[in-house]
Parts: C-alpha cells; sequence; structure tokens
C-alpha cells in the first residue's frame, strides 16, 4: 500500500507527480472552482502561500467539476484564470474527480484518512449547503468546492477544513505555523 506523498497526480502539462516532488513541511491541498461563489479564496490561498512558501508550506490546486459543474473550464483556461484574476502562483494541477464513483485515489485517501472537518461556529454555510440538497453522500466525502486538508511533510493528515474555513482563519493560519516552525 503506498501512502498518500507515493500517490501520483498530473500536473498541468501532464506529467505524472507526487507530494514527493513538492518537498514541504506543510501541504495545504485544496479542491478548487473557477465559477463558485467561495473562488476569491483564490486570493487568501495565494496570500498564505506568499507569506509560509519559504518557511515550508505548499500549496496545491486540484480543480474539480463535481459541484454544480462549476470548474468546466480546460487546464490552459483554469491556468490563465488563476493567474489573471488571484495571481496565483501555487500549483494549480489537473483536473480530478474528488467525490464519488471516479473518485481520485488522493482524494479516496485523504477522505478516508480524515473523515470530519472543521467548522466555522456559525455552520450558516453548511446550514445552505444542507437545505438546497447539495450535501450528498457520506459523512466522509468532500463536502463543496475549496473544502482543504493540511498535511504535515511525512504526508499524515492533520486537519480537515470545510469549504468556508477561509485559509486566512487563525484554524488553518495557527496550524501551518506549528507546522512550518518544525
Amino acid at each position: 500500500m503506498s501512502t498518500i506523498k507515493e500517490i501520483p497526480f498530473k500536473n498541468a502539462q501532464g506529467e505524472s507527480k507526487t507530494l514527493k516532488d513538492f518537498p514541504a513541511k506543510a501541504y495545504l491541498i485544496v479542491n478548487t472552482a473557477s465559477k463558485c461563489g467561495l473562488t476569491p479564496q483564490y486570493e487568501a490561498l495565494q496570500a498564505l502561500y506568499k507569506e509560509y512558501k519559504e518557511q515550508g508550506l505548499e500549496i496545491l490546486g486540484f480543480p474539480a467539476n463535481e459541484f454544480l459543474e462549476q470548474e468546466p473550464g480546460s487546464t490552459d483556461e483554469i491556468q490563465s484564470f488563476c493567474k489573471l484574476n488571484f495571481g496565483v502562483e501555487f500549483p494549480i494541477l489537473q483536473k480530478i474527480v474528488v467525490k464519488g464513483e471516479n473518485q481520485h485515489p488522493l482524494y479516496q485517501a485523504l477522505t478516508e484518512g480524515r473523515e470530519e472537518a472543521v467548522r466555522n461556529e456559525s455552520g450558516d454555510f453548511e446550514k445552505l449547503l444542507t437545505d438546497k440538497g447539495l450535501i450528498t453522500g457520506d459523512k466522509k466525502d468532500i463536502h463543496w468546492n475549496f473544502e482543504k486538508f493540511l498535511l504535515d511533510e511525512n504526508g499524515n493528515i492533520v486537519e480537515r477544513f470545510f469549504p468556508d474555513v477561509s485559509p486566512q482563519d487563525d484554524k488553518i493560519v495557527g496550524k501551518v505555523q506549528e507546522l512550518v516552525k518544525s
């Protein structure tokens, strides 16, 4: 059985990569979308990346189209969108499936490794998704775009964050600070 750091995925150029190709003290793995109400999180992700990249943070964006088809673009379109609109410098990889029958092995490992996500105290976003019938599947499934997994340098899952927890939230920043100092 391979570890999370050994599971292959493709970069924007179609080359097979693993987390081992991105040496870091901490990894923030995010399923992204360009046409989502949470898309402005790209800006906060980039700010977090800029602040902690030199200390050992790597952010990896995995575009996914499972949620109301909010990531319909091609790899080139997604790359251009992220750079032009949000100045994204962290890797945006090839589109993958993060939920369902064809779920990518990386996301299978992530969701099986950490079923519960840290949520905002208000629970407003989760209530909105639930009320609209948009949260489906098992408790462990990815709930929506911009769900985040924080991993340590060995690929161990430290925490999982619900989509509306901002990358600039103390819940995430504090954990990142702990990991990059170790």
